[in-house]
């Protein structure tokens, strides 16, 4: 993949896609981009060929010597640990100089100009047309608008279940392979463009776009396919293998499987799309809006590893047009679906009104968000509840599923957690996220801009409720909101137990006499149960809580933060109406994308049909 620029540089031209984004300036308009597909391992240059010092280098763009230089992909390595993270050190020019062309040749260039682009879906497939724009600087055209009409969406769907007939008959060893290698693109030669595509198009800091499009991305892809290399050596018990034998296949499900995937996390369109792919399904899948760009990066990267391009079909669609079409088609097989709950429960509505028309029962994975907490205990250490909860509260804006919103904390620490939330607060740059000193950017749009503003103007006019700090938002070039804190009174305002999705930080501070009532509220108050946290030293204490939070939370932390959770370590899923708890990333995960069959054959003909206690 490359950007187009006048210098020499490797493309077929064949498919574009106009608008890399820069979601910090959406006033901008962004440089048209191509992809290229076999000829990317060519090195094309001005000057003789230099050796690049970076294995990992990609494209790096020189505008001083007019060249790009394409590296060759690094040796294969597949691992069952997780993949590193990319550390940006100031001594490291190598990465830094990696890092900042990747990003200028996807951002707008500095005069403004671009164009909008089209989006394939496969290449046996008509186009969908997007239009872009940015949550940085509201007039860039940068990331995407899905356009598909119901004809798309449904020849999509046919394309695809056609598709799917032949790739089930593809050896379970052979898919494996092929999700290997596209971690190991994923891992080297794109690694940097996924990195940059997600920090333009969902405006995340390069920190946490290195976490999500690299480090879980690849997680996604390689746990996933060792986990289910491993599924290929259990077999059912064979009591007289020389009589019988008895064996397991697992199939992919009748059908298509619809993914539609959030903005939040790249990983995640990923594997919603993919996981339920490697087990021989057909997927038919619609990106978020605002996720369009980095997204579709992981399409193309799928096809130059050797995907069968219309097993899963790019469908960038508006959500009720594609809702309602893959809800009544007749070949649903299942729903991998992250978002929000109003529209989890629309889909889960709409597949029940339609059962009988579905060829089987259609599998719904869903995971919808949280209300989640911390919970300090008077014995807790206060540097590390407050360290935790700074990270956890207003990474990515807040913008995370797992992400803190609501910490309760004892009278007898209060004052010293206060002070030390209120100190680490001022500190956070809230800026352009290609900065590297910016914690967190804008938030992903005008209507996420909206709902967070509504919580905090409910907080300044509430009486039970003081913000201590930040309050501040300012949405006149692009969607910022300044990290927030505020303190209740009333445990059971909508601010404590409502899903806000941004950077606001609810606190109750409780007498330490009311320890128990208050550890109640925690699951009383709100019908999420996602991810939460409690901060203690005391062993009985945290024995107690262990029990009495059981339900509280899918994923659970001891004195850690509530975010974080690592593929293959911390399997993520939440109950209640935070969803399934399927827990992504695993086996269990593939097996509900799977349809097994159970295999018997006997080698001795059967002579008899009497039971033995009918012989005389």
């Amino acid at each position: 993949m490359g950007p187009e620029y006048s210098g020499e540089i490797v493309t077929d031209g064949l498919e574009r896609v106009g608008g890399a984004a820069c979601p910090h300036n959406h006033k901008k308009k962004i440089a048209k981009f191509y992809y290229a597909t076999p000829v990317s391992e060519v090195l094309y240059l001005d000057k003789p060929k230099e050796k690049h010092p970076l294995d990992e280098s990609n494209y790096v763009w020189s505008p001083k010597k007019r060249r790009v230089v394409i590296s060759r992909y690094p040796p294969r390595c597949h691992t069952e640990d997780n993949q590193p993270v990319t550390h940006y050190e100031d001594d490291d020019d190598t990465i830094f100089l990696n890092f900042d062309n990747t990003v200028k040749a996807y951002a707008p260039p500095p005069d403004g100009s671009g164009q909008d682009g089209d989006i394939f879906l496969s290449p046996n497939d008509t186009e969908s047309d997007i239009d872009v724009r940015e949550e940085i600087d509201h007039t860039t055209r940068g990331r995407g608008q899905g356009r598909s009409d119901q004809e798309v969406v449904q020849r999509a769907i046919k394309t695809t279940v056609e598709a799917q007939k032949k790739w089930d008959s593809v050896p379970l060893n052979e898919r494996i392979e092929l999700w290997l290698k596209a971690a190991d693109l994923m891992a080297t030669k794109y690694r940097m463009h996924l990195n940059a595509a997600t920090i333009l198009g969902q405006a995340k800091t390069p920190v946490q776009a290195e976490i999500d499009a690299s480090a879980e991305l690849v997680d996604f892809f390689r746990f996933n396919a060792l986990a289910v290399k491993d599924l290929t050596k259990y077999q059912p018990i064979s009591v007289k293998p020389e009589i019988s034998l008895n064996s397991m296949r697992y199939r992919g499900l009748e059908g298509f499987v619809a993914a539609i995937s959030p903005f939040n996390f790249t990983a995640i369109g990923g594997n919603l799309a993919y996981t339920p792919a490697l087990m021989g399904n057909g997927v038919v899948w619609k990106p978020s809006d605002t996720a369009l760009l980095s997204n579709y990066v992981i399409f193309k990267i799928m096809i130059e590893a050797g995907f069968p391009p219309d097993v899963v079909s790019f469908v960038p669609a508006d959500g009720p047009t594609f809702g309602e079409v893959i809800t009544t088609s007749p070949h649903l097989a299942g729903i991998n679906f992250t978002g929000s709950v109003p529209t989890f429960n629309w889909l889960c509505t709409e597949v029940g009104k339609n059962v009988s028309q579905y060829l089987g029962y259609p599998r719904l994975i869903g995971e919808c968000g949280g209300k989640n907490y911390h919970f300090v205990h008077p014995s807790a250490d206060v540097t590390s509840v407050v360290m935790a909860t700074i990270r956890s509260a207003f990474e990515f804006c807040g913008q995370k599923c797992s992400a803190c919103s609501r910490m309760y904390v004892p009278q007898s620490l209060w004052p010293q957690i206060k002070e030390g939330l209120l100190e680490i607060r001022k500190q956070l740059k809230v800026g352009d996220p290609t900065e590297f000193d910016s914690f967190m950017s804008a938030v992903i749009d005008d209507k996420a801009f909206q709902r967070i503003k509504n919580y905090i103007e409910h907080a300044r006019i509430s009486s039970n409720i003081k913000i201590l700090g930040g309050g501040e938002y300012d949405d006149s070039k692009g969607y910022f909101i300044d990290p927030t804190i505020v303190k209740t009174t009333n445990p059971m305002d909508p601010i404590m137990t409502e899903e806000i999705f941004g950077p606001v930080l609810a606190i109750y501070v409780y007498k330490d006499s009311d320890l128990n009532s208050t550890l109640k509220l925690v699951g009383d108050s709100t019908p999420y149960a996602l991810t939460g946290a409690v901060f203690s030293t005391d062993k009985d204490f945290l024995s107690h809580a262990y029990e009495q939070l059981k339900t509280t939370a899918g994923n659970f932390y001891i004195n850690d933060k509530c975010t974080g959770s690592v593929v293959g370590q911390q399997p993520f899923g939440g109950g209640r109406k935070s969803g399934t708890n399927d827990k992504a990333g695993g086996l269990h995960y593939a097996l509900r994308w799977a349809s097994p069959q159970s295999i018997k054959e006997t080698f001795i003909p059967i002579r008899e049909w009497k039971y033995p206690s009918m012989e005389e």
